[in-house]
């Protein structure tokens, strides 16, 4: 949809847009924002957009100071039935949707008045003004309260119907209740769920639209969390952590000296683009320093060598990988992310090596014991392959050779094979490229510094690569880059690597190069049929309801119940053989109406399956790196 144009808008603005159709309308309106497409012009004024719908229908959207649409009056359409019209309700349903660090710079009455937002992003840095980073007091949680608690309830009754609807009838209509919902859950105070609801709405619009990028895998994920964050809050039993954070809260941090290890680019779906710098201070404690802003790929790219933005350094991001800093009156969030406030002063330090302190710990933990850690972190915060909480694993490696998509390398002391797989897919980015590179060169030994893949076995996402000590056949980096290679910034040349190939490797090409793809080892994750079970769910969130009852129908259930039972799986194939029942569970009345047309008990079982899949799946993941 050729919609780029557009403003983001406001979740509240567009469900009530929505609810003030009629009921004919409102079977119209996933075509009327199709029909959206090449509608869209700049108008004269600055910021509007204009959607043309005929000669005497125009709607404008003028957005506020937030660069968002988050009032009503702020949407207008010339018809007569307007504000109640159709042409109305599709052009704010084809614009996406604003994430609500967005809508908190505006500053409107309602927002003041409403818990400010937290971020959104658990995969890449929340966009943010540095001028805004000033410290916040912190103080503890109170318990949840009743207006949470309905507004939890609430947020699961809209979940669960967009899942029984699921992508093929998850339209407008179904997303507008969700955002109803994901607004009443930001002005009771419960970020976390809103944000939840928000990436679910979205995932279903890239889902209908058949989005590039899209996998069926993360709405699948994303639905999980959701419903998962909605229940333990409408129980009222959860925790106040449960709600999340209103901001990201900054404390003083005092004087602190930290020492860059490595950058990775930013490149959000919804069109930022920015860098991050990973940190380490002198204790051992990872922090971060982002600048993520509207931009998209040409930031992700230009943000690199950017200046940074902390207390009066001179130094850019490129050079603060590779040096440090000396911050004095440093403000510090629970995650680790560095502010600006105005009372933050910097002064460059030499960087250090990753074979001196404190890098040097990074790398001489072994890979199980930093695995374990990382997979409770990932599990205790609820997040996922990408996230950003599973922090960075270094490692000493051996590269193998190329296995389809990924490079395969050998843990130096070890037998671990671990499965290197790009930070950022992007073809622009040199992540994808430069591993390819790295695979023509079995034998060599590298030091790798990376994210481990929490959803795939011995999976790692590496950011930066440098030599081994001491190793004859390993990396010959300029001594500018000191010793490391930032792969989503540092294209790797072949003078980067020794001529020779090494007297272990076998049958090397002749010019030392590999000559084929390697063999990869034992997957415990897919050689395991739980996958079944995830076909299963994902059936769920792509047809709805009506598909899962399919699945129930005949002798599909025995398919993939059987291997299940079989493999041991006794659990996961009573769990989605309740599924299955539970779909095909319509009772009517004499008439032919439905006794319980609620979707409560189908979302149930669903989250029940999906909550044993992800846990059964970690401990596989945690299998792999023994």
């Amino acid at each position: 949809m050729s919609t780029e144009l557009l403003p983001p808008v406001a979740p509240e603005v567009l469900a009530e847009a929505v609810e003030q159709l009629t009921a004919r309308l409102r079977k119209k309106l996933d075509a009327a924002i199709a029909d959206c497409a090449g509608r869209v012009t700049a108008a004269d004024e600055g910021g509007a957009v204009e959607i043309r719908f005929g000669e005497d229908t125009v709607v404008t959207l003028r957005p506020g100071p937030s660069g968002a649409v988050s009032t009503t009056e702020q949407a207008v359409c010339t018809c007569l039935l307007a504000p109640r019209c159709l042409h109305r309700a599709a052009a704010l349903g084809a614009a996406p949707i604003a994430d609500a660090d967005v809508l908190s710079a505006g500053g409107t009455d309602e927002e003041a008045a409403a818990p400010p937002p937290a971020s959104t992003g658990a995969a890449e840095p929340a966009p943010s003004a540095v001028s805004e980073d000033e410290p916040v007091p912190v103080t503890e949680e109170p318990a949840l309260t009743p207006a949470q608690v309905r507004a939890a309830s609430a947020l699961w009754d809209a979940a669960a119907e967009a899942l029984s609807a699921g992508v093929a009838a998850g339209g407008a209509v179904v997303q507008a209740e969700l955002l109803r919902a994901a607004h009443s859950a930001r002005l009771a105070g419960l970020p976390r769920a809103e944000a939840a609801a928000l990436r679910v709405v979205r995932g279903l619009r890239a889902a209908r639209d058949r989005g590039q990028g899209q996998r069926l895998g993360d709405l699948t994920d994303a639905f999980r969390e959701l419903l998962a964050g909605a229940v333990a809050l409408a129980s009222g039993t959860a925790g106040p952590g449960a709600a999340g954070g209103a901001r990201r809260a900054y404390e003083q941090g005092g004087s602190l000296r930290v020492h860059g290890l490595c950058r990775e680019p930013v490149l959000s779906a919804t069109g930022y683009g920015g860098v991050t710098t990973h940190l380490l201070g002198a204790d051992g404690t990872a922090y971060t320093l982002s600048d993520v802003r509207p931009g998209g790929l040409g930031r992700a790219k230009g943000a690199g060598s950017a200046s940074v933005a902390l207390g009066g350094a001179v130094l850019d991001h490129a050079g603060l990988a590779r040096g440090g800093l000396l911050i004095a009156g440093a403000t510090v969030s629970a995650d680790g992310r560095l502010g600006a406030g105005k009372g933050v002063r910097a002064t460059p330090l030499r960087g250090v090596d990753w074979s001196e302190e404190p890098a040097a710990a990074l790398f001489a933990r072994p890979v199980h014991e930093a695995m374990a850690a990382a997979l409770a972190a990932g599990a205790e915060n609820g997040t996922g392959a990408d996230a950003a909480g599973a922090g960075l694993l270094g490692c000493d490696v051996e590269v193998l050779g190329a296995a389809g998509d990924h490079l395969l390398v050998r843990v130096l002391d070890g037998e671990t094979l671990v499965r290197l797989r790009p930070a950022h897919p992007h073809p622009e980015l040199p992540h994808a490229g430069n591993l390819r590179l790295i695979a023509t060169f079995p034998g060599l030994v590298l030091r790798v510094l990376g994210r481990p893949d929490l959803d795939r076995a011995a999976s790692l996402r590496p950011l930066a690569v440098g030599p081994v000590p001491g190793a004859s056949y390993t990396l010959r980096l300029p001594e500018e880059w000191r010793g490391r290679a930032d792969l989503g910034y540092d294209r790797l040349q072949g003078s980067h690597f020794p001529r020779e190939a090494p007297a272990s490797t076998s049958a090397p090409a002749p010019d030392g190069r590999a000559s084929g793809p390697v063999t990869t080892g034992p997957d415990p994750l897919a050689d395991a049929p739980l996958w079944r079970v995830r076909r299963l769910l994902e059936t769920g969130v792509a047809g709805g309801r009506r598909a899962v009852a399919e699945a129930a129908r005949g002798t599909e259930t025995a398919g993939f119940t059987v291997p299940l039972r079989r493999a041991g799986l006794v659990g996961a194939a009573r769990l989605a053989q309740a599924l299955t029942a539970e779909a095909d569970r319509r009772p009517r009345d004499s008439f032919g109406r439905l006794i319980d047309p609620s979707a409560d008990g189908y979302a149930r079982a669903w989250l029940a399956s999906a909550v044993h899949l992800a846990v059964a799946e970690r401990s596989l993941v945690a299998a792999s790196w023994s």
